[in-house]
């Protein structure tokens, strides 16, 4: 089969292989893309050349523009370069062994076919001819081509070796398998579940790079089943896996708060690709089996979980190297206040607790809401509407709100340094008693949302404090 490669860069690439007398292929995955009418936007290149990848990798930009910068990466015996908008990677073709403690593999000088044969997925195993005898001519020993049509996932390999030899290919497989929508060989998914425990080997980083992959895909529950049913679930995210399972008393049964959370996670991921409320929607009922809790007046409860599930996030985040900053703090913040637009939903409700809910949630307030849309998972198409124009009236009451006091990111119109100045007094828990009568004022509605009012409350709060200015 020949495939049309027009792009100039290509054509340069092969040039200058036939000039050095070395074969080239364009290999993996903008190869697998093409084919699946997925790389439109992939300006992401592998180039395969059987020989010194790096030293063919310079030649290439030297003949495109001697200014054209290499970055080289001589432990892995690659070089990139940027040039017509692409993003070039040369590698040379290589073999492969690994030792059973590390995915570190022993690297050797290998021909087209180790190379192949060493990848990951045959649906990786695709190439493209780059040398002036054979252009363009689609190479394709393992049957790629057939896997991608049938929309199948197999190893080139044994399974239990590829997977053995580098554990992170297991959720690999899980993650285009998501990603494609696949299946996956049913003797391969097999080896996953074989093969599970050698995940231990690989680093959280590139174990939480594949599940924030998993995260963004367009039905992101079916890579966290697929990771359970492996094994692998309770080994990478044992609080998630926790989630898994109904218990019954007295006849009452709680709902699988694991597959209710991949919902709400599929529910979210219909309306952002903000990958933080992805992880909140995943997380957001992470304390629930830690406050079950059934009587038999109630039936199941889960008092506090929003409360206990925020605590649980930093050791969470830390475990999986995930970022310990604001990203984290966002999904707390949201995990805390998941519940709270519930109560707003009554047809009585106080201004008070509108702006309270304002206050606490800033800008992350639409987040927040759409993380309690998607929260609804109910099965009764007529509860699911009835509580879905539930929230356009929470909307609602936010937007009348916030028109009238300006509460997203709210600062009160005091500041403490201002008080001090006022007063002639040092910092201490003076400034904090009358910074906050001011806040809570503002937010129960006693004052407006302004300076003059804020400074007459300043005032009268210091009076009665005893301190005159």
């Amino acid at each position: 089969m020949k495939i049309c490669l027009e792009d100039k860069i290509f054509k340069i690439i092969s040039e200058v292989a036939f000039k050095e007398n070395v074969e080239t292929f364009v290999v993996g995955g903008w190869v697998r893309d093409l084919f699946l009418n997925r790389n439109n936007n992939d300006k992401d290149i592998d180039i395969l050349v059987v020989g010194n990848g790096i030293d063919f990798a310079r030649k290439v930009a030297a003949d495109i523009d001697k200014e054209i910068k290499v970055t080289v990466f001589k432990n892995f015996g690659t070089a990139m370069f940027k040039a017509y908008d692409y993003e070039m990677e040369f590698v040379g073709a290589r073999k492969e062994s690994y030792s059973k403690d590390s995915r570190k593999p022993a690297v050797e000088t290998g021909s087209l076919e180790d190379d192949l044969n060493r990848r990951d997925f045959t649906i990786n195993t695709l190439s493209i001819s780059l040398n002036k005898n054979n252009y363009g001519e689609l190479i394709d020993p393992l049957n790629g081509l057939k896997d991608l049509e049938n929309m199948i996932i197999r190893t080139p390999l044994e399974p239990d070796k590829t997977f053995s030899d580098d554990p992170l290919r297991m959720m690999r497989a899980i993650r285009f398998s998501s990603q494609l929508n696949f299946d996956i060989d049913f003797q391969i998914f097999e080896s996953i579940k074989r093969n599970a425990e050698r995940i231990a080997i690989v680093s959280p980083e590139r174990i939480v790079a594949e599940i924030n992959k998993i995260l963004m895909c367009v039905q992101p529950s079916k890579g966290f089943v697929l990771l359970e049913k492996a094994g692998l679930l309770k080994l990478i995210l044992p609080a998630v896996y926790n989630l898994k399972g109904i218990e019954t008393m007295e006849g009452k049964a709680h709902k699988d708060n694991f597959y209710h959370s991949l919902r709400v996670l599929d529910n979210i991921s219909k309306k952002t690709d903000n990958l933080w409320l992805r992880w909140a929607a995943l997380l957001h009922d992470i304390a629930k089996p830690v406050t079950k809790k059934y009587s038999p007046q109630i039936g199941w409860s889960f008092h506090g979980h929003e409360f206990i599930g925020a605590k649980m996030i930093p050791d969470i985040f830390r475990s999986l190297r995930l970022p310990m900053n604001d990203k984290m703090k966002y999904v707390q913040k949201l995990i805390t206040l998941h519940l709270r637009p519930i109560a707003l939903t009554q047809e009585i409700v106080t201004d008070s607790a509108v702006r309270r809910l304002l206050f606490e949630a800033g800008n992350d307030i639409d987040d927040l809401i759409a993380l309690c849309e998607a929260d609804i998972t109910s099965k009764n198409e007529v509860t699911k509407q009835e509580r879905l124009d539930n929230f356009k009236i929470v909307r609602q009451k936010l937007k009348e709100i916030e028109e009238k006091d300006a509460l997203r990111n709210f600062q009160p119109p005091i500041n403490g340094n201002e008080i001090i100045e006022t007063f002639g007094i040092k910092s201490g828990e003076i400034i904090g008693i009358i910074k906050n009568a001011i806040r809570e004022a503002i937010l129960d509605g006693i004052i407006p949302n302004e300076r003059e009012a804020a400074k007459k409350m300043m005032f009268e709060k210091a009076k009665e404090l005893g301190i005159s200015n």
